[in-house]
Formats: C-alpha cells, structure tokens, sequence
C-alpha cells in the first residue's frame, strides 16, 4: 500500500494532471466577471455618437445681409451636437421671414445673432440695446459703411442753414446695411440699421424722423 502511494503508475498520474485547478478556475471566472462589469460600465457612460446629432437649420445657399429669408434659401442638416454654437436654429418655420443681418455661406448653421432682432442688439450693444434704422442724409455713405463698423450719429445741418451738427449717440455699431435696390447708383429708401443703448436709441429714433442725419466712422 504504502509502495503504490510511493510510486504512482502512469494512469494516475495523468489522471491528477488532468484534474482542474479549482481555486484558479474561480480566480479566473471573477476576473472575467469583473472585466465585463467594467466593460458594461463603459459602455453605459460613454455618449452615443447617435444620440450627439441634432438637426439644425442652415443656409442653402450664399446669402447676403439685408436678406428676408424663405423656405427656399434654408436646409435643415444633422450635425454633431458638440461642434455647434449656441443660439443655432431648429425650426425652419421660425427662421423663414426673418432678415439676415450678415454675410452667410451656404451649409453656415444659422444662429439667433445672425437675424435681425433683440439677440442681436443685445449681443453687439448690451442688454436692452435696440436696433434704429436711419436715412442717411449723404446716400454716398451708404456704400462706405460695413456691418461691425463703430460709428457716432450726427445730426446733419440743414443745407439753407449752415448750422453745426448735434452728436446724438456715439459708440452705435453697425449691424446692417440695406442692399441697392434695382441697381440704382443711389437708392433713398436704403437704411442703415444701428445697434444703441436702450437709454439713447429712442433718442436717436425720433430725432431721425424729423431731421436729417449723418455719420462718422471710427
């Protein structure tokens, strides 16, 4: 008896070789255990590259400033959520009638800055800033203005009374120029839309219907 234990024969020996390891075999199943935990755990935080698109709406096409906007002149696009600014349009039917207030390329997102409105005034000239349209007394100056343009609004002296003109608002920044209409070389019913402090755009609004008004750039 005590020889065999001694000198095992071949077949056990095999036999014990055989024989699982069970305290690796359950190591081994946790560790695969945990590794699939982890995994799902990933999975679940990680963001969904399809749950990150959004649609928006863009330009179909090259627009310019001073543009009323129809269905025609926008697309919708599905664009990654994190690429996009804020104050992007989702909506065609909120965009359409609106008037473009910059130069815009085709595929451009459209934001509520780009539209004539308070998100605009109130991004160039501060909270509660306004938009004043005015009839400039030397059409010429219409084509010289730019949008972004910095400029003080005068009242022009009257041609039969060389009277000195009255500053009415300075720091007005430009966020529209009317386009030519026809093709005319002047054009009197062109406006240039200005962004004011609420405190002195209404100043300068009625000051505009009465008299005429002019410009300084800075």
């Amino acid at each position: 008896m005590g020889e065999s234990s001694l000198n095992p024969t071949i077949l056990s020996r095999i036999s014990t070789s055989l024989r699982p390891d069970w305290t690796r075999t359950i190591l081994a199943r946790r560790v695969a255990a945990a590794g699939l935990v982890v995994l799902a755990c990933v999975t679940a935080v990680r963001s969904n590259p399809d749950g990150d698109q959004v649609e928006v709406v863009v330009a179909a096409r090259d627009l310019k400033p001073g543009t009323a906007l129809t269905a025609d002149d926008l697309g919708v696009e599905t664009r990654l959520a994190t690429t996009l600014p804020d104050g992007c349009q989702a909506n065609v039917a909120a965009v359409v009638g609106s008037t473009l207030a910059s130069p815009t390329r085709r595929g451009e997102v459209l934001t509520d800055v780009r539209l004539l409105g308070r998100r605009l005034a109130e991004s160039t000239a501060g909270p509660g800033a306004r938009i004043v349209p005015l009839h400039l007394a030397d059409t010429a100056l219409v084509d010289l203005v730019r949008v972004g343009d910095v400029v003080d609004v005068l009242v022009a002296p009257a041609r039969d009374k060389p009277t000195a003109s009255r500053v009415l608002a300075t720091e007005a920044i430009v966020v529209l120029v009317s386009a030519k209409q026809n093709m005319q070389p002047t054009d009197d019913d062109r406006v240039v839309l200005v962004a004011l402090p609420h405190r002195v755009a209404n100043t300068v609004a009625g000051a505009a219907l009465g008299q005429a008004v002019t410009l300084t750039l800075r």
